[in-house]
């Protein structure tokens, strides 16, 4: 899966989770499976724990914090209709 497949999983809903941004619409902010991540679960940790995720979902939240990292501005990402 290419990065703007993946990015294409995280989205921005000012209904959900107050506009943070989250995989597929669900109620995983991005932040929170970075937490886990930096905190030294393993991407199997985090699939046994949430069963809905998938291990695109984990390589999604990677490629949008490298997103964040590398802009020199806003990220714009369209939130969902």
């Amino acid at each position: 899966m290419d990065k703007n497949e993946l990015l294409n999983r995280i989205t921005i809903d000012p209904l959900i989770c107050h506009g943070k941004p989250c995989i597929r619409r669900l109620r995983y902010p991005v932040s929170s499976i970075l937490e886990y991540l930096a905190a030294g679960d393993t991407v199997e940790d985090i699939l046994a724990e949430f069963t809905d995720l998938e291990e695109d979902d984990i390589k999604a939240c990677l490629a949008f914090a490298v997103l964040a990292v590398n802009a020199k501005g806003s990220i714009v990402i369209p939130h969902a209709a």
